[in-house]
């Protein structure tokens, strides 16, 4: 998607040799039009799949999740990473790490909101080591529905994520593939 890597370019910053840091647009300060546009992208690009959910992580996943579902017609539903008094005890739990915040998290979602045979579409704002999407997909597994895709906006082709989910047959597609860090810029993947 080339208004997302030319957005790259312009805002994303590095951050050593593995972080790319967006929070101009993406997960700290949003912009609006650009996940408008990368909603409909991921519609487009899974419309064939019989969608019945879109799936996410708190809270960098959200907002192209919420446009996902938007274009695809479909309810969104966000694992929590933490509990409160409001969510159920009768949720599906999973363990994920995050690199960047190197903690480990206990992401939850209400058996309420993910059903048998549901047909699920797993978003999120960046795929590296395929923590969190693997996280999401045993979430999706214990209710028993299904994965029929995942939709990245930014991987990094360069870590084992992708390769994960390839050798797991799973259909994945990137709004945006980076292959390297070099000397503080982005070198994109072809």
């Amino acid at each position: 998607m080339k208004i997302l890597e030319e957005r790259i370019k312009k805002d994303g910053r590095v951050l050593g040799e593995d972080v790319l840091k967006v929070d101009n647009f993406l997960n700290h300060q949003v912009d609006p039009q650009l996940m408008q546009e990368m909603g409909d992208e991921f519609g487009r690009l899974f419309a064939d799949e019989k969608i019945d959910k879109v799936l996410t992580v708190e809270s960098s996943g959200i907002a192209p999740a919420i446009f996902a579902a938007g274009a695809l017609k479909v309810p969104m539903v966000f694992a929590r990473k933490k509990k409160s008094i409001t969510l159920s005890a009768e949720s599906y739990i999973a363990d994920v790490y995050s690199f960047t915040k190197q903690e480990t998290n206990h992401v939850m979602i209400d058996k309420r909101f993910l059903h048998e045979g549901e047909r699920v579409l797993i978003i999120d704002d960046f795929l590296a080591n395929g923590q969190a999407v693997t996280g999401l997909m045993e979430i999706v597994d214990a209710a028993q529905a299904q994965v029929v895709g995942v939709g990245i906006v930014i991987e990094k082709t360069f870590q084992k994520g992708r390769a994960m989910l390839d050798e797991q047959g799973v259909h994945v597609e990137s709004l945006a593939r980076i292959a390297a860090f070099e000397d503080g810029h982005v070198v994109f993947a072809d």
